[in-house]
């Protein structure tokens, strides 16, 4: 099993997430890759068994626009039928519907979620840290 965890950060907090993503994979004995998204492409996509995506709500909770978007508009074609996980974090509003918005976008193009997304509030809290392992060990055995 190899796990690809592709993410955008610009405070660190998604990027803790996927450091903790990461450890999560590894503990239940997978090969997992982080990736910061402007490294990502969809010549990729075969590389993995499952990809986690990660970004943080931003503007009027939408995907970062400058560099997460573009990388995801050219994987989102190619993303039927593969397993993916999205998390990403956020510090206003309900922080949720940009979430909602993503899941919908990638269930609307086959691609199939091994789990429902994570969101995390600001900085990773010590739980949320925990959260985002057992995430990353739940993504290794799908």
């Amino acid at each position: 099993m190899k796990v690809g965890v592709v993410y955008w950060s610009g405070t660190g907090n998604t990027e803790k997430m996927a450091d903790c993503i990461a450890e999560g994979v590894e503990n239940k004995g997978a090969e997992v890759e982080v990736i910061f998204c402007d490294d990502f492409g969809a010549d990729m996509l075969d590389d993995f068994d499952v990809i986690a995506f990660g970004c943080p709500a931003m503007g009027d909770e939408v995907l970062e626009e400058s560099s997460f978007e573009p990388m995801f508009e050219e994987v989102e074609g190619e993303l039927k039928g593969r397993k993916i996980a999205l998390f990403g974090s956020y510090e206003w509003n309900e922080g949720q519907k940009w979430m909602k918005d993503w899941k919908v976008r990638c269930e609307g193009v086959g691609a199939v979620l091994v789990t429902e997304p994570l969101c995390v509030y600001d900085c990773p809290t010590p739980e949320d840290e925990d959260d985002c392992v057992a995430f990353g060990e739940k993504i290794a055995t799908a």
